[in-house]
């Protein structure tokens, strides 16, 4: 089974990578993992004004700050996780990174970081779940 790990470096991403370890049938080598984080982009005026390679560096660290500790966490229990990450607005990122990867399981925690985002937007997890056909396993 292929399965995706939407992470975001939050303690819901924590709680999601727990469950799992808890779950044999879910966390098995096995399956194929991989580890997805999505890094929101800086405004069109802040990256024009650093650079583009300032800012790709920037993202890049972001994204591997997030994803280095879910990749320890896996390795501890035996498994070697793909990983990657996009710049864009996370629930269309992951929704399409998904179904384009041909997953068949989402997992992500069922909150993450921008309380106020979520407030104005919906949250992330709702977003996914409306916008993404891969089945979707939210861990509260």
């Amino acid at each position: 089974m292929k399965i995706l790990l939407a992470v975001d470096g939050s303690a819901h991403t924590k709680k999601m990578l727990a469950y799992l370890a808890t779950h044999e049938t879910l966390f098995a080598p096995t399956h194929q993992y991989t580890l997805l984080t999505v890094q929101p982009p800086f405004p069109a005026q802040v990256k024009t004004a650093l650079g583009a390679q300032v800012t790709r560096t920037f993202h890049a660290d972001a994204a591997e700050r997030v994803l280095a500790p879910a990749f320890k966490f896996l390795a501890r229990h035996g498994l070697n996780p793909a990983s990657s990450w996009k710049l864009g607005h996370p629930a269309q990122a992951i929704a399409k990174f998904a179904q384009a990867g041909q997953f068949d399981m989402l997992v992500m925690g069922s909150h993450g970081h921008g309380n106020l985002g979520n407030w104005v937007m919906g949250s992330v997890a709702n977003q996914v779940l409306a916008h993404c056909a891969v089945p979707l396993l939210l861990v509260r």
